[in-house]
């Protein structure tokens, strides 16, 4: 029998060299032969405990990672990992000091930031709607059968060259423009060199010092429910640059059983954009990257589809003490697959981070990359987060420089439509509510609508009413969007105009407009087939009233009894009658008279 702090000593020793430095399979199992004897002076649960941990390392000799063995107390743990970083990844249990658990945080970040300032920044990937690839001819259609899009370029064989896709310069210079930044007239591409399996050639063409656009800011207002507000958040950077595959994983549980490669995405032209760490709160980055996704959609230069991986956002977060000038410890959060989830991992990160340095554990942070695990809402470590040094960056040899003109520039300037930010002050002007203005901006194609609808002379606040209330709920209930539906600009315009001059009333306009979102037609058209032209003569209306007042004398007593909310009643019994067709003003008037004369 060995006393504990011996055992532990044996352990240790055991251990140690693990620890200490990566070493070869072929040097690990040396030396698992040469230290095997020193288990047989440990007591008979430890013996048996070691034997199964070597046994398992025998079993398994490319799980020899430093980082997998962590004492605690008095026992030993073993945290078998692999290279694939793409498989869910599960937090294993940490030192006793880092009581960090969802549990343990609070639900409100802001309790928690009284005293610290969070700081984020986000590095927005926006995969560009050319026809082509980056560098080659090859085609990119999302959700086509694997590796049915390829060529040498795009597998990095020997010899094969890219050449510049033009249409990705145009976009770039289109982008630089719309995010107010200084174009760089002569940039170039880098290599970035790294290693994995979606990236076929070893290495990304990127651009590194010299990048296509620098500086800039982007403007927007916070949604009324978030306590609105505008916002300038400035742009660091925004460069061109070539996606990478995809990993394809099958199997069950944490390991997959299989993997393979689909190269289609490889060489599709990105957009990268870097923001400044501006953004202070879950709320400010999502809307920062909800106004990105317009201002893409806007341009035209990508779908900006989330669910696509047409728009991808990694996340920056530190937090410190308020007051404190330098950064904390940023951690990078990945997997963030919706502005929703966006919002709430960033909350998630602050509380995190806020309570490692409530409890003094500031140094526990360390600069790494974490996944946003949507059912367990919490972020998870993926992998220790890589520097600049690590890509070896050098000029792209086979590309020349871009080179841009002034004219060239202009003539992209000149193109360049109204944008979602120019749109919401030119209908805030109009009078709008801020919600109005939000919701007419948030969509191109929903603004272009509104926008012919209110050039023939509708008026501005019943034509946004009309498309936010009846027109937005039947595209939501059908599934379709407003270039979808049949109704036209000028026929809303008509609409409005009919009911504002009293032709038809706004219940018959209602049933109107349906018919016209799914069927088409004209207003007149159908006001003349189905005659529905508003009772306006007051004779016509004063013999409805008689006539109903007259068929429900008992409701007639009780409204002259004080009941006067029966006048509802009345006024419904008229309008159908009527068949919707009498003018509500002029029915509700010689009704109350009718109602309150004396007998």
């Amino acid at each position: 029998m060995v006393r504990w702090g011996a055992r532990n000593g044996i352990i240790n020793a055991l251990l140690d060299p693990l620890i200490v430095e990566t070493v070869s399979c072929r040097e690990a199992l040396s030396w698992l032969k040469i230290q095997h004897c020193l288990i047989t002076q440990l007591d008979s649960k430890s013996k048996k405990m070691a034997l199964t941990f070597f046994r398992g390392i025998q079993t398994r000799p490319l799980w020899l990672y430093p980082s997998a063995y962590l004492s605690r107390k008095h026992a030993f743990y073993c945290t078998m990992e692999t290279t694939n970083t793409q498989m869910p990844t599960h937090e294993k249990k940490q030192n006793p000091q880092l009581k960090v658990s969802p549990k343990t945080q609070p639900k409100n970040p802001n309790t928690m930031l009284k005293n610290y300032e969070a700081i984020i920044g986000i590095e927005t990937h926006v995969q560009l709607s050319t026809l082509t690839k980056a560098f080659c001819s090859c085609p990119y259609n999302y959700g086509s059968q694997p590796n049915t899009s390829i060529c040498p370029i795009c597998m990095g064989l020997p010899g094969a060259l890219p050449v510049m896709n033009k249409k990705v310069i145009e976009f770039a210079v289109k982008l630089g423009l719309a995010l107010n930044s200084e174009l760089c007239f002569n940039s170039k591409f880098d290599r970035k060199q790294y290693f994995y399996p979606d990236l076929p050639k070893g290495y990304q063409i990127s651009q590194f010092d010299i990048p296509i656009a620098t500086g800039g800011f982007i403007d927007l207002d916070l949604p009324v429910e978030f306590g609105g507000g505008h916002r300038r958040f400035g742009i660091t950077r925004v460069h061109m640059e070539e996606d990478a595959g995809k990993l394809l994983h099958t199997g069950n549980g944490s390991y997959s059983q299989e993997s393979t490669v689909d190269l289609n995405r490889a060489g599709v032209p990105l957009l990268e954009i870097v923001s400044e760490p501006d953004m202070r709160t879950g709320i400010e980055a999502a809307e920062y990257a909800a106004e990105l996704q317009r201002l893409v959609r806007y341009l035209g230069v990508s779908n900006g589809n989330m669910q696509e991986g047409s728009l991808r956002c990694d996340v920056n977060v530190s937090v410190r003490p308020i007051g404190q000038l330098h950064f904390g410890t940023k951690v990078e959060i990945k997997n963030l697959n919706s502005f929703s989830a966006m919002s709430r991992a960033i909350d998630f990160e602050i509380s995190r981070q806020a309570l490692l340095h409530s409890q003094g554990h500031a140094d526990q942070i360390v600069q790494e990359t974490r996944l946003w695990e949507e059912g367990a809402q919490k972020t998870v470590t993926m992998r220790k987060k890589e520097g600049l040094a690590d890509y070896r960056y050098f000029p792209e040899p086979d590309l020349p420089e871009v080179v841009l003109t002034k004219d060239y520039v202009d003539v992209i300037r000149d193109s360049i439509p109204e944008l979602p930010e120019m749109k919401r002050r030119r209908y805030e002007n109009m009078g709008l509510s801020m919600q109005d203005v939000l919701f007419l901006a948030n969509d191109g194609n929903v603004a272009d609508f509104f926008d012919a609808t209110i050039a023939k002379a509708a008026d501005v606040k019943l034509a946004a009413n009309w498309i936010m209330g009846d027109i937005a709920a039947y595209m939501k209930n059908e599934k379709l969007s407003i270039t979808d539906i049949k109704l036209t600009p000028d026929e809303l315009g008509e609409l409005i105009a009919s009911i504002k001059s009293g032709t038809i009333s706004g219940k018959i306009g209602k049933e109107i407009l349906f018919e016209l979102m799914a069927k088409g037609g004209t207003v007149k058209g159908l006001i003349k087939e189905k005659d529905l032209v508003q009772a306006i003569d007051p004779a016509e209306i004063e013999n409805m009233v008689d006539k109903v007042i007259a068929a429900n004398p008992k409701q007639l007593e009780q409204y002259r009894g004080g009941k006067t909310k029966l006048q509802g009643y009345f006024a419904g019994q008229i309008m159908k009658e009527s068949k919707g067709k009498a003018n509500p003003g002029l029915l509700n008037k010689i009704l109350l008279e009718k109602l309150n004369a004396k007998t």
